[in-house]
């Protein structure tokens, strides 16, 4: 593992996990909401990663730059995002994974970010954060492949009208027992959410 700086105008920093050989793909990893003690050390988020180096795909997981509402923490995925896709020249696929405050910020800024994203996983997702950050409208807009893992019993977060919509699309939509938090999941989560980027990613590789 090794301590990355996202460039921007932000102070983002994040934690790259690395297969043991040349990553075939690289996926970006959103923590949940960072008021409430979201960040890049989430245990959801580093048994993805986890399961993601043993395929073969790097994975950056990221803190956000300071509290801005939701929308400087849009663009902080957006940079990370850039960052994993011009960071070398292999040229390999980059996906996006999130949980929570996270799954919204993935769909978010992958929908109008000036890269391509290949896929995109996001686990229990606010439908909206803000009038102006609508994560079932972002939905719309997206034409790669997408995941969406959600808690049957989930009261903290809306995510009814984005696994609806995810159904119609033909996208992936799973739901897991259990609340949002998932305890004692996280391996479940890591073989769903694995599986699904390893399959998209390195047939696209």
């Amino acid at each position: 593992m090794s301590d990355v700086l996202i460039p921007g105008g932000r102070d983002v920093r994040g934690t790259l996990t690395e297969p043991a050989g040349d990553p075939a793909a690289v996926v970006v990893a959103c923590p949940p909401h960072p008021q409430h003690g979201g960040h890049r050390s989430d245990p959801r988020l580093v048994a993805v990663s986890e399961r993601l180096a043993e395929a073969g795909i790097a994975c950056l997981r990221i803190d956000y730059g300071p509290w801005d509402d939701g929308y400087g923490e849009r663009e902080d995925v957006r940079n990370a995002i850039r960052w994993a896709t011009d960071r070398d020249e292999a040229d390999v696929p980059v996906g996006v994974f999130g949980y929570s405050f996270g799954a919204a910020q993935a769909l978010l800024a992958a929908a109008d970010v000036d890269r391509e994203v290949a896929a995109i996983s996001v686990l229990a997702p606010p439908t909206r954060l803000d009038d102006d950050l609508d994560a079932l409208a972002a939905l719309e807009a997206l034409a790669c492949p997408v995941q969406l893992l959600y808690g049957e019993r989930d009261s903290t977060v809306d995510c009814e009208p984005l696994v609806e919509r995810a159904r119609e699309r033909g996208d992936t939509v799973t739901g897991l027992s259990g609340d949002h938090f998932f305890v004692g999941q996280h391996g479940k989560i890591a073989d769903a959410v694995g599986g699904f980027l390893e399959d998209v990613l390195l047939e696209s590789a």
